[in-house]
């Protein structure tokens, strides 16, 4: 397949992974879902790659600005990834998979056949067991390692409840839901996102939720300075990990940022200002 570039790894055939069991993994990395299943993929990596498994992560950006080499080359860095990556600015793997969603998981055999897919996250233990499975067919009398820490460690604590949080909230006019949020100042709204055109402004958002994220990217002025108020205060025990001491997030670059950790699961009120025109805010994403 034809991607713009492959990180970690010349361009791989099908011919180069002929009898090797496939991973692929689709990618966003502004993504809180894939960021959240990323410590598994990784793992699955580091205990069978040298046993007869490849995994192979294709990333497909969601924003504009995720086609921006420099981007996905500082989230490589940034999450530790050390496996192939292709970069899929065409949608060309997206499109050949019938792929509609991130993340998204496939598995192939030896033969190249697709034995499995997985959307979203979830479904570690079962992941790992069906390449265990493919890796004693390819490889009869292998000797596997134990079931990696990291879905052992899931298997005992499982997935929290997501019931009731407040769903992804896109802000711009493709997707934005009206009412789901307010702003005030000088706010333009475009396809993706909504953007400060002058002056200071402010961002404010319903939610009932633990974790509070926000997709950004602090425009073409540079780094921007974003105050966080939590129920009209400025934000203390519950600052998310890009939130400093002083209750400001320091936005450099186009990414995910943790706003809120640990909130009450209760009716809450987040207020984001900032004062650097062209200042772009994307989606918020939740967590119990």
């Amino acid at each position: 397949m034809t991607v713009e570039r492959w990180v970690n790894s010349p361009p791989l055939t099908p011919d180069d992974l002929r009898g090797r069991v496939v991973l692929i993994d689709i990618w966003e990395y502004t993504c809180v879902n894939w960021i959240r299943t990323a410590p598994y993929v990784k793992a699955w990596h580091r205990d069978y790659a040298d046993l007869g498994l490849t995994v192979i992560g294709v990333h497909a950006p969601e924003f504009g600005f995720g086609r921006d080499a420099a981007h996905i080359d500082r989230a490589i860095r940034d999450h530790g990834l050390t496996y192939p990556v292709a970069l899929d600015n065409g949608f060309t793997f997206w499109r050949a998979l019938g792929n509609d969603a991130w993340p998204a998981k496939y598995l192939f055999d030896g033969d190249g056949w697709l034995v499995d897919r997985w959307v979203g996250e979830g479904s570690y233990e079962r992941v790992e067991s069906e390449l265990r499975r493919l890796l004693a067919i390819r490889t009869p009398g292998i000797r596997l390692p134990p079931v990696s820490a990291e879905v052992t460690g899931y298997a005992t604590t499982g997935e929290p409840s997501y019931l009731g949080i407040t769903p992804e909230t896109y802000l711009g006019a493709d997707r934005g839901v009206p009412g789901t949020f307010a702003v005030a100042g000088d706010w333009r709204s475009a396809g993706e996102y909504v953007e400060l055109t002058g002056g200071s402004g402010e961002l404010t958002l319903p939610f009932h939720a633990g974790e509070v994220n926000l997709v950004v990217d602090p425009g073409p002025a540079g780094p921007a300075a974003l105050r966080v108020l939590l129920d009209g205060d400025p934000i203390g025990v519950e600052r998310g990990a890009d939130v400093g001491p002083d209750a400001v997030a320091r936005i450099d670059r186009a990414a995910m940022f943790r706003l809120v950790a640990g909130a009450s699961r209760t009716d809450h009120r987040l207020t984001l200002a900032v004062d650097r025109p062209g200042f772009r805010a994307y989606v918020f994403t939740f967590g119990p």
